[in-house]
């Protein structure tokens, strides 16, 4: 009796536990459910915008100048990389342009600089042209262009494939090259500004047989006429504090002008400045692009359906600006006072034709700029010009001196040294010897900083320093035999405006902006570097990297 008492104790105490054990997965299950995560929570258009040539300090020197909806806007209401740098030379747009999308360095995207020579063809490249397509919206050569020549997919590449080619990418800018290498491969469009004697948006057959509807509208309203104007500042010039003096000897100026000095009438001077193309040269470059993403926000319909688009807007201007008056000049000043405008338009055009909690956007540059080294010179502080002509010809002499040989010199150009290796082998010559040869003697020369050859690019792993950055730059199907660096402030430029494309700071340490959906408020000075960017905006989406990507997620930036 008692072992049956027992037995049914047992049976009961189990029953009890399997309907408990039974309750608490049902409890558990109604938990899960609850803590349910959405990992598709993609924005309906990403926005990448590119300020050509802008400096970081050109964020916090003029941000008083500000208004409340551009740069400001995305600084206090969006997240801030204080530290943010290219990490590779060279610093150039067209590399620069690629590096921000593809998430990573010439020496993976291909893209070594904006023209180069190349070692097959025994010619000069440039990095967007493509003779096998034809313009679009003019006869000129000016549309032969397209993305062959980048190695590597971008993050918009990416969300084409992701979303079975249904979300749109749309990339623009006053450069063919900023606007083509952005939008990557597989792009609906590209357009870009021709001056000249047109002031029109065109594109390449690579994309499209003809200009949509909304293009050509675009183009027949004259837009590109009412530019042409009088280009004096915006506020009164005496309260432009933060640029040094108007007349000065640091700047070119327009051809047609006397002294680069504002006021400038851009209608007058046009005829002597390659017609409309002196739009490039002032902040009404800008504009108008602000001008045409507004137009291709409404004519593509952006955003406005369950498919993430993609539009990069790079604007050219800030750099053209910055080549012919330079960093600490009036005109570049009002070129950021009067683009911050317009970024605000585009922000207050997304917010009301996408949604505020719709889109992604960030910003950033594709190369800082040096001072103008006549102008640091002027306050005592090292700087110089290098005369590439010169050490050309130095070079050749040293060489048929030494191997008693004619110069086995092909190219120099990006800072970089091409020898004919042909001419090397039928010598009898080790092609290493001649290249360590080569650094050991241009080490020595004047305003030379560093220099390396090849094979240590190829066989040496840097991880820190300027021969990092090199190595990062350096392509080995691309590059030349030897990488040079010039001193610090030196630059192969004429003594009037400002260049780029070292790896010092000032060309490196760009603006990093994230703003919108997905994103939180905040800033760092934790260094990022520019091949974070396509990563992060990879992962907020929820996609696939670039596939020739390096950079890492900046996962601070983004919403848990």
């Amino acid at each position: 009796m008692n072992f049956i008492y027992k037995d049914f104790t047992m049976r009961a105490l189990l029953s009890l536990f399997t309907i408990c054990f039974l309750l608490g997965c049902q409890s558990q299950k109604g938990s899960i459910s609850a803590k349910k995560v959405e990992i598709n929570t993609q924005s309906k258009l990403v926005v990448g915008i590119v300020v050509d040539q802008m400096r970081y300090d050109y964020l916090t020197r003029f941000y008083n100048k500000y208004g409340e909806g551009g740069f400001k806007r995305l600084v206090n209401e969006g997240f801030n990389c204080k530290n943010n740098h290219f990490n590779y030379v060279p610093t150039y747009t067209g590399p620069g342009h690629a590096s921000v999308f593809t998430g990573t360095t010439p020496k993976m995207h291909g893209i070594i600089s904006n023209y180069w020579y190349d070692k097959v063809s025994d010619a000069k490249v440039y990095c967007a042209a493509d003779t096998t397509v034809q313009s679009v919206g003019t006869l000129h050569k000016a549309g032969k262009m397209s993305p062959h020549r980048l190695k590597t997919t971008s993050f918009a590449d990416e969300n084409r494939l992701f979303t079975q080619m249904k979300g749109k990418t749309i990339g623009i800018s006053v450069k063919d090259r900023g606007a083509i290498l952005p939008a990557g491969h597989t792009a609906n469009a590209a357009y870009w500004f021709h001056g000249a004697d047109e002031g029109r948006f065109i594109s390449s057959t690579y994309y499209l047989e003809t200009l949509p509807n909304w293009v050509q509208t675009f183009n027949n309203s004259d837009s590109a006429e009412s530019y042409l104007k009088v280009w004096n500042t915006l506020y009164d010039i005496s309260t432009y504090t933060e640029s040094g003096s108007d007349l000065n000897t640091f700047e070119r100026g327009f051809r047609g002008q006397e002294n680069a000095t504002f006021p400038f009438d851009l209608k007058a001077l046009s005829k002597y400045n390659k017609g409309y193309d002196i739009i490039k040269a002032t902040p009404y470059g800008n504009s108008i692009i602000a001008d045409f993403a507004i137009a291709a926000i409404d004519g593509e319909q952006l955003g406005q359906d369950n498919y993430t688009d993609v539009l990069t807007i790079s604007f050219s201007s800030t750099d053209y600006v910055g080549h012919n008056f330079g960093v600490n000049s009036k005109e570049i000043e009002d070129t950021y006072i009067r683009l911050d405008k317009d970024i605000e338009r585009i922000l207050n055009t997304l917010d009301t034709k996408v949604g505020k909690d719709n889109y992604t956007l960030f910003l950033t540059s594709d190369h800082g700029a040096v001072e103008v080294p006549s102008y640091l010179q002027s306050v005592k502080i090292p700087a110089g010009y290098f005369d590439d002509n010169a050490f050309e010809d130095k070079l050749k002499e040293t060489i048929i001196l030494n191997y008693k040989a004619e110069s086995f010199i092909k190219n120099i150009s990006n800072e970089q040294i091409f020898l004919d290796r042909d001419v090397i082998k039928s010598h009898g010559l080790d092609l290493e010897a001649v290249q360590t040869a080569i650094v050991n003697e241009i080490i020595n020369y004047p305003h030379i900083y560093m220099a390396y050859t090849a094979t240590s690019m190829s066989t040496t792993q840097f991880s820190t320093g300027m021969e990092n950055l090199l190595q990062n730059g350096y392509s080995q199907k691309r590059s030349g035999d030897i990488l040079f660096v010039l001193d610090p402030a030196v630059i192969d430029y004429s003594k009037t405006g400002s260049t780029h494309g070292s790896p010092l700071n000032y060309d490196t340490h760009v603006p990093l902006l994230f703003f919108g959906k997905g994103i939180i408020k905040g800033s760092t000075i934790q260094k990022t570097t520019i091949p974070d960017i396509a990563p992060t905006m990879s992962a907020l989406l929820g996609i696939s990297f670039p596939n020739g990507a390096t950079g890492q997620p900046l996962e601070f930036v983004i919403e848990n």
